[in-house]
């Protein structure tokens, strides 16, 4: 009768370990599971949190917007858009920009000259985009071939020249009319430029807007 109560402890005993043993597996499963997941989503959340950043700081600034008067009449068939860094922006390369005019009867989309934009707009003699802007040096700290059309300084200073009747862009822009332009980085950073010709371009041939 003791033996039988040995046996039956031992037993017993074999099994109690048996079981702590599988629930030490179980939790030790579980415990990967839930880091490899709190991992993955840390690394989600950091992504989207830099690209969340990128979005906001990552845009250009508007210094300063002129036209250009045509001249023998009263239209601004040029516009020049002075940019430069917003505060806290990176690295901006303004090939990559694509603009968005927004004119009071339509709107039409504008890339670099340079630029492939083959995805961009409808129009078919510029690749896809309605028209082309042009990239002009005012000031660059770098002043090198490299980054002749990049922001990487606060004192940096390009302008943005938008030809009108162009393509398949907006026409000259009359006395009076008000224009808006979203620039968009690849960042996805916009900055909305509004702009109001003034109500008189005579014998003008440069208004600011």
């Amino acid at each position: 009768m003791f033996k039988d109560t040995e046996t039956e402890r031992g037993q017993v005993g074999i099994g109690t370990l048996i079981v702590f043993i599988a629930m030490v597996l179980v939790a030790a499963i579980a415990a990967g599971v839930l880091i490899n997941t709190a991992g993955f989503l840390q690394s989600k959340a950091q992504t989207t949190g830099e690209q969340s950043t990128k979005q906001v700081s990552d845009r250009v600034q508007e210094v300063v917007t002129t036209g250009n008067v045509a001249s023998g009449s009263n239209e601004v068939n040029g516009v020049n858009v002075t940019v430069t860094q917003a505060p806290g922006a990176g690295e901006i390369d303004l090939e990559n920009l694509t603009v968005n005019w927004v004119g009071e009867q339509q709107s039409y989309v504008y890339v670099y000259e340079g630029a492939d934009s083959n995805s961009i707009g409808s129009g078919a003699s510029t690749g896809g985009a309605d028209a082309l802007f042009d990239i002009e040096v005012i000031r660059n700290e770098g002043d090198s071939a490299t980054d002749a059309t990049v922001l990487n300084d606060a004192d940096d200073r390009f302008n943005l020249a938008f030809k009108l009747k162009q393509d398949n862009g907006p026409n000259s822009i009359a006395e009076g009319e008000s224009v808006t332009l979203k620039l968009n980085t690849q960042a996805g950073g916009i900055t909305t430029v509004r702009f109001t010709v003034p109500e008189s371009l005579e014998d003008k041939s440069s208004v600011l807007l």
